[in-house]
């Protein structure tokens, strides 16, 4: 389906583990403005950028959604498929033209299953990712809510 290991693939997967990854995914792309998804909703599918720019938003009430994070080449969007209650944390919204491999959460939850070493090293690779993201989270919100320079030094 696809070529050799994609440079497209994050590279925190063995090559081996890519290339299966892979034989699971479609390209897909987003016209700039599209919703991946929004906060809240049943997460079933993850997307690995191939082209262009994906911000991630969380609901604030009484206000704009905040931008937490901007995506982009080879970055994986969307986290939540893995863990229980399977339900988006954050909101996906496409601010350039997007192309993307897109994987079903069901098809990847079965491989894991049929590979352990591939969902073993699957789970590592979102792992650090949540945590990284947990961590911008908060510094963005210091930054937009908190006193000044709040979250310049974390």
């Amino acid at each position: 389906m696809f070529a050799p290991p994609s440079p497209s693939m994050p590279r925190a997967l063995p090559a081996e583990h890519r290339v299966k990854l892979l034989q699971n995914a479609r390209e897909v792309s987003f016209p700039q403005g599209a919703r991946l998804f929004e906060e809240g909703g049943h997460a079933d599918r993850f997307w690995v950028i191939r082209t262009g720019t994906i911000e991630l938003d969380m609901h604030v009430p009484g206000r704009r959604a905040a931008v937490i994070e901007r995506l982009g080449h080879n970055e994986l969007v969307g986290w939540s498929w893995l863990y229980s209650p399977h339900v988006w944390h954050l909101g996906a919204e496409a601010v350039t033209p997007v192309r993307a491999y897109e994987f079903d959460a069901g098809a990847v939850h079965a491989l894991s299953k049929e590979e352990p070493a591939l969902g073993r090293d699957l789970s590592q690779w979102v792992g650090s990712v949540v945590s990284h993201r947990l961590h911008a989270a908060r510094v963005r919100l210091l930054d937009l809510y908190g006193p000044y320079g709040a979250g310049s030094g974390v």
